[in-house]
Protein backbone atom coordinates (compact mmCIF):
# COMPACT_ATOMS: atom_id res chain seq x y z
CA UNK A 1 0.00 0.00 0.00
CA UNK A 2 1.62 3.26 -0.94
CA UNK A 3 2.51 5.95 1.57
CA UNK A 4 -0.12 8.36 0.32
CA UNK A 5 -2.86 5.77 1.01
CA UNK A 6 -1.36 4.98 4.67
CA UNK A 7 -1.59 8.86 5.45
CA UNK A 8 -4.86 9.48 4.34
CA UNK A 9 -5.98 6.96 6.35
CA UNK A 10 -4.27 8.48 9.10
CA UNK A 11 -5.46 11.30 8.77
CA UNK A 12 -8.76 10.22 8.47
CA UNK A 13 -8.83 8.61 11.58
CA UNK A 14 -7.28 11.31 13.59
CA UNK A 15 -9.99 13.74 12.27
CA UNK A 16 -12.40 11.11 13.47
CA UNK A 17 -10.93 11.09 17.31
CA UNK A 18 -11.44 15.19 17.11
CA UNK A 19 -14.75 14.48 16.40
CA UNK A 20 -16.02 11.43 17.89
CA UNK A 21 -17.72 10.82 21.16
CA UNK A 22 -16.10 7.31 21.50
CA UNK A 23 -14.23 6.18 24.57
CA UNK A 24 -10.56 5.58 23.46
CA UNK A 25 -10.97 1.99 23.73
CA UNK A 26 -12.75 2.56 20.25
CA UNK A 27 -10.71 4.80 18.92
CA UNK A 28 -7.54 2.06 20.07
CA UNK A 29 -9.58 -0.33 18.12
CA UNK A 30 -10.40 1.29 14.74
CA UNK A 31 -6.32 2.39 14.38
CA UNK A 32 -5.28 -1.46 15.06
CA UNK A 33 -7.59 -1.91 12.15
CA UNK A 34 -7.07 0.72 9.86
CA UNK A 35 -3.04 -0.36 10.60
CA UNK A 36 -1.14 -2.00 7.41
CA UNK A 37 0.97 -5.07 8.11
CA UNK A 38 2.67 -6.10 4.71
CA UNK A 39 2.09 -5.25 0.87
CA UNK A 40 -0.18 -7.99 0.27
CA UNK A 41 -2.37 -7.54 2.91
CA UNK A 42 -5.74 -6.58 3.01
CA UNK A 43 -6.93 -2.77 4.10
CA UNK A 44 -10.05 -2.81 6.04
CA UNK A 45 -10.36 0.85 4.95
CA UNK A 46 -13.60 1.16 2.54
CA UNK A 47 -14.60 3.59 0.40
CA UNK A 48 -17.11 5.04 2.44
CA UNK A 49 -14.77 5.86 4.81
CA UNK A 50 -13.01 8.63 2.44
CA UNK A 51 -14.82 12.23 3.60
CA UNK A 52 -16.15 12.16 0.44
CA UNK A 53 -18.73 9.96 1.44
CA UNK A 54 -20.09 10.98 4.61
CA UNK A 55 -22.59 12.90 5.63
CA UNK A 56 -21.93 16.39 7.62
CA UNK A 57 -24.60 15.65 10.07
CA UNK A 58 -24.90 12.36 11.84
CA UNK A 59 -27.88 9.96 10.95
CA UNK A 60 -30.20 9.63 13.75
CA UNK A 61 -31.76 6.03 13.89
CA UNK A 62 -35.16 6.75 13.40
CA UNK A 63 -38.08 5.21 15.96
CA UNK A 64 -41.08 3.85 14.36
CA UNK A 65 -44.43 3.02 15.68
CA UNK A 66 -45.35 -0.53 15.73
CA UNK A 67 -47.99 -1.09 13.48
CA UNK A 68 -48.75 -5.14 14.56
CA UNK A 69 -49.16 -6.07 11.10
CA UNK A 70 -47.92 -9.82 11.05
CA UNK A 71 -48.63 -10.69 7.62
CA UNK A 72 -48.28 -9.10 3.98
CA UNK A 73 -51.71 -7.00 3.07
CA UNK A 74 -51.14 -8.82 -1.01
CA UNK A 75 -49.07 -11.65 -1.55
CA UNK A 76 -45.64 -11.51 -3.58
CA UNK A 77 -46.10 -11.46 -7.44
CA UNK A 78 -43.88 -14.57 -8.11
CA UNK A 79 -45.25 -14.41 -11.83
CA UNK A 80 -44.64 -10.89 -12.44
CA UNK A 81 -40.89 -11.21 -10.91
CA UNK A 82 -40.29 -14.42 -13.04
CA UNK A 83 -41.58 -12.29 -16.86
CA UNK A 84 -38.34 -9.50 -15.29
CA UNK A 85 -36.15 -11.93 -15.13
CA UNK A 86 -36.92 -13.24 -18.36
CA UNK A 87 -37.05 -10.14 -19.90
CA UNK A 88 -34.24 -9.06 -18.48
CA UNK A 89 -31.74 -11.58 -19.21
CA UNK A 90 -32.83 -12.26 -22.87
CA UNK A 91 -32.33 -8.82 -23.50
CA UNK A 92 -28.77 -8.39 -21.86
CA UNK A 93 -28.05 -11.51 -22.67
CA UNK A 94 -29.46 -12.88 -25.91
CA UNK A 95 -26.41 -12.30 -28.49
CA UNK A 96 -23.52 -12.10 -25.68
CA UNK A 97 -20.96 -14.04 -25.87
CA UNK A 98 -18.95 -15.46 -23.05
CA UNK A 99 -15.80 -13.73 -21.51
CA UNK A 100 -15.47 -13.45 -17.66
CA UNK A 101 -14.76 -10.09 -17.19
CA UNK A 102 -17.37 -9.18 -19.33
CA UNK A 103 -19.48 -11.10 -17.39
CA UNK A 104 -18.08 -10.44 -14.11
CA UNK A 105 -19.56 -6.80 -15.22
CA UNK A 106 -22.91 -8.16 -16.45
CA UNK A 107 -24.17 -9.69 -12.90
CA UNK A 108 -23.62 -6.51 -11.66
CA UNK A 109 -25.32 -4.40 -13.54
CA UNK A 110 -28.75 -7.05 -14.46
CA UNK A 111 -28.70 -8.06 -10.64
CA UNK A 112 -28.95 -3.86 -10.47
CA UNK A 113 -31.41 -3.74 -13.23
CA UNK A 114 -33.69 -6.42 -11.83
CA UNK A 115 -33.87 -5.03 -7.79
CA UNK A 116 -34.49 -1.65 -9.72
CA UNK A 117 -37.87 -2.97 -11.46
CA UNK A 118 -38.76 -5.39 -8.88
CA UNK A 119 -38.73 -2.33 -6.32
CA UNK A 120 -40.81 -0.66 -9.32
CA UNK A 121 -43.44 -2.75 -8.09
CA UNK A 122 -44.07 -1.33 -4.73
CA UNK A 123 -44.81 -4.41 -2.79
CA UNK A 124 -44.52 -3.10 0.57
CA UNK A 125 -42.75 -4.45 3.61
CA UNK A 126 -40.59 -7.25 1.20
CA UNK A 127 -36.74 -7.20 1.69
CA UNK A 128 -35.63 -7.99 -2.03
CA UNK A 129 -32.61 -10.13 -2.72
CA UNK A 130 -31.47 -10.81 -6.15
CA UNK A 131 -28.24 -13.25 -7.15
CA UNK A 132 -27.05 -13.85 -10.64
CA UNK A 133 -24.72 -16.37 -11.57
CA UNK A 134 -23.42 -16.29 -15.01
CA UNK A 135 -21.14 -19.50 -16.53
CA UNK A 136 -19.59 -20.55 -19.80
CA UNK A 137 -21.03 -23.36 -21.41
CA UNK A 138 -18.89 -26.12 -21.89
CA UNK A 139 -19.88 -29.46 -21.44
CA UNK A 140 -19.56 -29.55 -17.61
CA UNK A 141 -22.15 -30.17 -15.08
CA UNK A 142 -22.58 -27.59 -12.28
CA UNK A 143 -25.30 -27.59 -9.05
CA UNK A 144 -26.20 -24.92 -7.13
CA UNK A 145 -27.69 -24.44 -3.56
CA UNK A 146 -28.99 -21.87 -1.46
CA UNK A 147 -29.74 -21.53 2.21
CA UNK A 148 -31.67 -19.15 4.45
CA UNK A 149 -33.80 -18.40 7.15
CA UNK A 150 -37.11 -18.90 5.81
CA UNK A 151 -40.71 -18.08 6.90
CA UNK A 152 -42.86 -20.38 4.69
CA UNK A 153 -45.94 -18.47 4.83
CA UNK A 154 -44.82 -15.10 3.84
CA UNK A 155 -41.33 -15.50 2.19
CA UNK A 156 -41.09 -16.70 -1.51
CA UNK A 157 -38.76 -16.48 -4.44
CA UNK A 158 -38.65 -15.92 -8.38
CA UNK A 159 -36.16 -17.86 -10.27
CA UNK A 160 -35.31 -18.45 -14.25
CA UNK A 161 -32.54 -20.04 -16.09
CA UNK A 162 -31.82 -18.31 -19.61
CA UNK A 163 -29.02 -19.98 -22.26
CA UNK A 164 -27.55 -19.04 -25.57
CA UNK A 165 -24.70 -20.50 -27.51
CA UNK A 166 -22.17 -19.98 -25.58
CA UNK A 167 -23.21 -18.74 -22.18
CA UNK A 168 -25.57 -19.81 -19.64
CA UNK A 169 -27.41 -17.58 -16.64
CA UNK A 170 -29.42 -18.49 -13.37
CA UNK A 171 -31.43 -15.41 -12.15
CA UNK A 172 -33.29 -15.69 -8.30
CA UNK A 173 -35.12 -13.09 -6.68
CA UNK A 174 -35.80 -13.67 -2.99
CA UNK A 175 -38.53 -11.87 -1.23
CA UNK A 176 -38.36 -11.79 2.19
CA UNK A 177 -41.50 -10.35 4.49
CA UNK A 178 -40.31 -7.61 7.17
CA UNK A 179 -42.35 -7.33 10.01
Amino acid sequence: MSDVAKEKAMRLLRKRESMSSLCSQDIRARREDLTFKTKDSISTVSYLDEASHHDENPRHAVQMENTYQLGPLKRFPVQAVREILMDVLSSYLQEEKYEPELCRQMTKTISEVVKARVKDLMIPRYKIVVMISIGQLAEQNLRMASRCLWDATTDTFSSYSFKNSSLFAVANVYALYFE
